[in-house]
């Protein structure tokens, strides 16, 4: 048996991810909280190396929610125990394990190379493009413009 292939557990193969055992997931935030109130926060359970607070693409506030990396497994395992349904800035904090996201099934979107996105829809899917209407209606929106 090759000693690479599990993490010494039985039957849990490591090759080709990479294990995250130290990550927990803390839900229900303050839109308030920041990351350095959550580290002081969470440092009683362990050592705190990472916080990230995801931010709306559209408004750039916080989402509500946070992932937090410790140094060590017992340290994600103790930080779960003390801070679960414990309350934070008004709001009842849901603390549990970070699940690793799932990989994506199809992949980025590809457009096909002789079509640009505009050209109507099923254009980046490749499909072709039928207009609605009857000739009559075409042309009397043409006449319109």
């Amino acid at each position: 048996m090759d000693p690479w292939d599990t993490d010494g557990r039985p039957g849990i193969s490591t090759r080709g991810r990479t294990a995250i055992p130290a990550r927990i997931f803390v839900g229900n935030l303050n839109r308030g909280t920041t990351a350095e109130a959550l580290t002081q926060l969470l440092s009683e359970a362990g050592s705190v190396t990472e916080v990230y607070l995801p931010a709306d693409r559209e408004t750039g506030q916080p989402r509500g929610f946070a992932f937090v990396q410790f140094a060590t497994e017992a340290n994600a395992v103790e930080a779960i125990r003390l801070f679960h349904d414990r309350e934070l800035d008004g709001r009842k904090l849901t603390v549990n394990a970070a699940e690793d996201r799932p990989a994506r099934r199809d992949g980025p979107l590809r457009l096909d190379p002789g079509r640009s996105s505009g050209d109507g829809p099923g254009a980046a899917h490749g499909k072709p493009f039928k207009r609605k209407g009857s000739r009559r209606g075409l042309r009397r929106r043409k006449r319109s413009l």
